[in-house]
């Protein structure tokens, strides 16, 4: 399975791509997306459109991860940080890639066994989890963190994200069961 996660940002979106064959997890590539600066916000939007789309056309991911919304001090920044990821999310939509969602400390604590880790402690782990000579940037760093929690959960994500559409009680009884669909 060759899963890539994503970390939106209007001034730059790091990504990451791994794949997990036979229970081992390889780092194939990861990088980040700055628009150049001095655009219109349309323009940045375009230009993360177009990059994710070129990664997601070349590399052919089976799943991509975003991390999830989180509530902003500041609404503008909110915003913005909304019209990105819409803006990524239609190039996966358009890439015919299943979508995946996480929220930050969910992935701070599947990586760092802490959901408070800060960008040097994320960084530090994604380094020795795939075996990478230097610390990717921290944007790249945050979406290789997105891969790797998916990939590591194996089945149990695509549980996950089946679950949370209807009622859990349900889905686990039927989980429990061996029912599930």
């Amino acid at each position: 399975m060759r899963v890539l996660g994503v970390d939106p940002g209007s001034n730059a979106t790091g990504f990451g791509l791994i794949e997990r064959k036979d229970g081992v997890i390889r780092h194939l590539r990861h990088g980040v997306i700055r628009p150049p600066s001095g655009q219109s916000l349309a323009e940045r939007l375009y230009f993360l459109h177009r990059e994710l789309s070129e990664v997601l056309r070349v590399e052919e991911p089976e799943v991509a991860v975003v991390e999830r919304v989180f509530l902003a001090a500041n609404p503008r920044s909110a915003l913005v940080l909304g019209q990105a990821r819409g803006a990524l999310l239609a190039s996966i939509g358009l890439a015919g890639v299943r979508v995946a969602e996480l929220a930050a400390r969910q992935v701070k604590k599947a990586v760092t066994g802490s959901g408070a880790a800060d960008k040097a402690q994320m960084q530090t782990m994604v380094k020795k989890l795939l075996v990478l000579e230097v610390a990717p940037p921290t944007d790249a760093a945050d979406a290789l963190a997105l891969a790797l929690t998916y990939a590591q959960a194996g089945p149990l994500a695509d549980l996950q994200i089946r679950g949370r559409r209807r009622n859990s009680r349900r889905a686990m009884t039927q989980f429990v069961l061996g029912k599930t669909q």
